[in-house]
């Protein structure tokens, strides 16, 4: 039985430039919110399942899809899979949620979905990515020890 790739030629798009911190940013004694880039550069290196390529290389996390609300400790990230019926669009989802909820403070609650629109199971992937249960076995498995 082998094994075929459902994407076998994604568009495949260039890195977003590092992003350049400043001396402010790296004193602890000044308060600074999160913002969208922040929370883009702890997504933008996971692996695609399928591909030898990170999510930001396939154009499936973007920055401008991510909203903060610092004032009600909220994040939310849209993901776009690559194709329509992408079958792995509940495992890069939970990939997201797990890589925040480790590295984000406790007191933020994650929402990850599917940008509307882009997946024909849009609906049951997100209800599977908010079921606490999935992400809680998620959460043990997945090999996310490091938070840059």
């Amino acid at each position: 039985m082998s094994l075929a790739l459902e994407n076998q030629s994604p568009d495949i798009y260039n890195k977003s430039a590092e992003r350049f911190h400043t001396a402010e940013e790296e004193d602890d004694s000044v308060v600074d919110e999160f913002d969208s880039r922040e929370v883009f550069d702890l997504i933008r290196d996971i692996n695609d399942p399928e591909h030898p390529l990170t999510l930001e290389q396939l154009h499936v996390v973007q920055e401008d899809l991510i909203r903060i609300d610092n004032n009600r400790n909220e994040v939310c990230v849209h993901f776009t899979p690559t194709i329509p019926h992408c079958s792995m669009a509940t495992l890069i989802g939970l990939s997201i949620r797990v890589k925040l909820l480790r590295c984000l403070p406790a007191r933020f609650k994650v929402l990850v979905e599917v940008t509307p629109g882009t997946h024909s199971a849009e609906q049951q992937v997100n209800k599977q990515l908010a079921d606490k249960r999935t992400s809680c076995g998620c959460f043990r498995k997945l090999p996310f020890n490091k938070c840059y």
